[in-house]
């Protein structure tokens, strides 16, 4: 089902909450991470409520994200997230084709959709073929974990490759602050904020 701003195409728009350039709290390495905007899953205890309302975010072309990320120097991953990206199929697989043919970026998406359920549905599928690692399930708050890209322990590391292993994940910090340029402060990471900006 195609939810609004997913337009069908070549440049098809993203409903975008936020990026941030240089992350080292949302995967292996330095990474650029989107934040979807819009999640129907609404998992109890989630720390990213405000991602959650399909609405109240720009939209983007996939190409103007993709730009960029190209002119981000120094690393070494793209990470997305939400909200729900699996919500926004054609954009995410769009932007995950461009940054596979384009770069030599590692891709990991995370998603409350377990793996059966992305594997049962085409454009799911589809948006996540050219990942590297896809982190999956719902999150549930009485199995918290908050360590290695996992909000609690019942979500899935789905390798589609061999780029990450599971030290890989287990070295990623478990929380960051950064300060922007302008003076924004953003806390992210899985512990206490389970990866989204506040």
């Amino acid at each position: 089902m195609a939810v609004e701003g997913d337009a069908v195409g070549a440049d098809p728009r993203w409903r975008i909450h936020s990026t941030l350039a240089r992350s080292a709290a949302n995967g292996p390495g330095l990474r650029f991470v989107v934040w979807s905007q819009g999640c129907s899953l609404r998992c109890p205890g989630c720390f990213n409520p405000d991602t959650h309302p399909p609405h109240g975010a720009g939209l983007r072309r996939v190409s103007d994200v993709v730009d960029d990320v190209l002119r981000t120097d120094g690393v070494q991953g793209v990470t997305l997230t939400g909200g729900e990206p699996l919500e926004q199929p054609d954009a995410v697989g769009a932007f995950c084709a461009a940054i596979r043919r384009r770069t030599d970026l590692g891709i990991i998406v995370l998603t409350g959709f377990s793996r059966a359920e992305v594997e049962g549905d085409a454009r799911r599928a589809a948006a996540v073929a050219d990942a590297d690692l896809v982190v999956a399930g719902r999150y549930n708050a009485r199995l918290r974990l908050g360590a290695g890209l996992r909000g609690s322990s019942n979500k899935e590391y789905w390798a589609l490759t061999g780029r990450y292993g599971a030290a890989d994940l287990a070295g990623v910090p478990e929380a960051e602050l950064v300060i922007g340029a302008d003076g924004t402060i953003t806390l992210t990471g899985m512990h206490g904020w389970e990866g989204g900006p506040r």
